[in-house]
């Protein structure tokens, strides 16, 4: 091969569409569309699934979450906004915050915390209600000196009413108001994500707040309507997937490719994790919140529920997987027109294996961390690792990492095959692509070789 020292501007392609002129120009444009035959294909695949998810969606929309009467339990409580306005040190033996055992039993570890309370030093805040009818009253609120929350001057603080309780004892601090660190964190990731993404950037944060508006205004409210929370989790998180994809990546065929491999996976764990979730007898109420759920609305099948948080857990781990995949093969075809459909799969099975590693370890790194403070309790109880992991508790995390992990290494091979199908099964001469083959190559100087 050649390289000419002065390389003038070239001069148009003689050759087939796919003549060696593409060069770099793929490097960072749009993906070369395919003919209109092979769009024809993929939309009459696509165009039903989407039009299915929208009859779904009307179908099972809820049009709000029921109403009940409040039961004062964790978070099913009237809240308001405060804050402390006033903090004195106190002796915990004068507010009496703490009582010894009436046995004088200070070997077990509650007798010694209550010593330690009633000869500690207290604080004794003065809170003021900040919103609500009740602005401007004040209480106080006492906090021992091993609370693991203490309270500040001038801290906003949320305080929790319950109305049937007597007048002093209406009002208590249940948190801290987080809402200003809160909103500058999301401010920062924001402007992070338009700062480097640009318009896709900004795309990327629309999609998200359509996700997050599925999931508030459809999936929450319709599982607590009644409706099965597998169907609603899946009408509900193929809109996500149709809108997060086509939002990001433009509405081309390539994206198609991913939704389609994305949906046969969002299926396949569907269909695990329902037949290992009922094998494994998981209940999916295995704490105070889900205990508090099934109080509240004793119709909601919890199993269901757990199943449908697997498959919406798992939906944005797999857009990533599809969208890369899909994108692999349509570059290795662009950089070789003439690789067939068994070379392109090959060639982006190979970078799948590398997103198989990296991902799968990070799910279950993810789960396991969420998992952490369960964990380490089950470390303390010097527990084996078989009685831990027969523990409904940590069963359920098994299960759903495992599931998830399968899904998204099936992933691969399905949509690395279905890009490979479609990008080799085209004809180049029909559609766009050729015109984008036939364009001038933007390629440097001495860069453009001749076989």
């Amino acid at each position: 091969m050649t390289s000419p020292q002065s390389d003038p501007a070239p001069p148009p392609p003689q050759g087939p569409p796919h003549d060696h002129t593409h060069g770099h120009s793929h490097s960072h444009g749009p993906a070369a569309p395919v003919s209109k035959h092979l769009r024809k294909v993929i939309a009459a695949v696509v165009i039903p699934f989407a039009t299915a998810v929208v009859v779904g969606l009307i179908a099972f929309w809820p049009g709000g979450a029921p109403d009940h009467e409040r039961t004062g339990v964790g978070f099913d409580r009237q809240t308001q906004d405060g804050k402390v306005v006033q903090v004195v040190k106190v002796d915990c033996a004068d507010v009496n915050a703490a009582q010894v055992p009436p046995t004088g039993d200070t070997s077990t570890p509650s007798g010694r915390e209550a010593v330690n309370e009633q000869e500690g030093e207290c604080a004794k805040a003065t809170v003021e209600v900040t919103t609500g009818d009740d602005k401007g009253r004040r209480f106080v609120e006492v906090v021992q000196p091993d609370a693991p929350r203490q309270l500040r001057e001038g801290q906003g603080v949320v305080v929790a009413y319950a109305p049937d309780a007597p007048r002093d004892l209406q009002y208590s601090v249940t948190d801290v108001n987080r809402k200003v660190p809160m909103a500058l964190l999301a401010g920062i990731f924001a402007l992070a994500v338009v700062l480097v993404g640009r318009m896709r950037g900004v795309m990327a944060l629309v999609a998200l707040a359509v996700s997050f508006a599925v999931l508030t205004l459809f999936i929450l409210p319709a599982i607590l309507q009644g409706s099965n929370p597998l169907v609603v989790a899946v009408i509900g998180a193929s809109a996500i997937m149709l809108a997060a994809l086509y939002m990001c990546h433009g509405v081309t065929a390539r994206t198609s490719v991913a939704v389609i491999g994305t949906l046969i996976s969002l299926l396949l764990i569907g269909l695990l994790g329902s037949l290992f979730i009922g094998w494994a007898s998981l209940s999916g109420n295995t704490d105070d919140n889900t205990g508090l759920i099934h109080g509240l609305y004793p119709d909601i099948d919890m199993s269901g529920l757990l199943l449908a948080g697997v498959i919406i857990g798992s939906l944005g781990v797999l857009d990533d997987v599809t969208v890369t995949q899909t994108s692999a093969v349509w570059e290795l075809h662009q950089a070789d027109p003439q690789m067939g459909w068994k070379g392109l799969y090959q060639a982006g099975i190979r970078i799948g294996r590398d997103h198989i590693a990296s991902v799968v370890n990070t799910l279950v790194l993810a789960y396991a961390g969420a998992a952490l403070p369960l964990l380490l309790l089950f470390s303390i109880a010097q527990s084996s690792v078989g009685t831990v992991a027969n523990s409904e508790l940590v069963a359920e995390e098994i299960v759903r990492t495992l599931v998830g992990s399968i899904g998204l290494v099936a992933s691969v091979p399905v949509t690395t095959g279905l890009a490979a199908l479609v990008v080799s099964a085209d004809r180049p001469g029909t559609g766009a692509i050729a015109a984008t083959a036939a364009a001038p190559a933007r390629t440097g100087r001495g860069r453009r070789r001749k076989k």
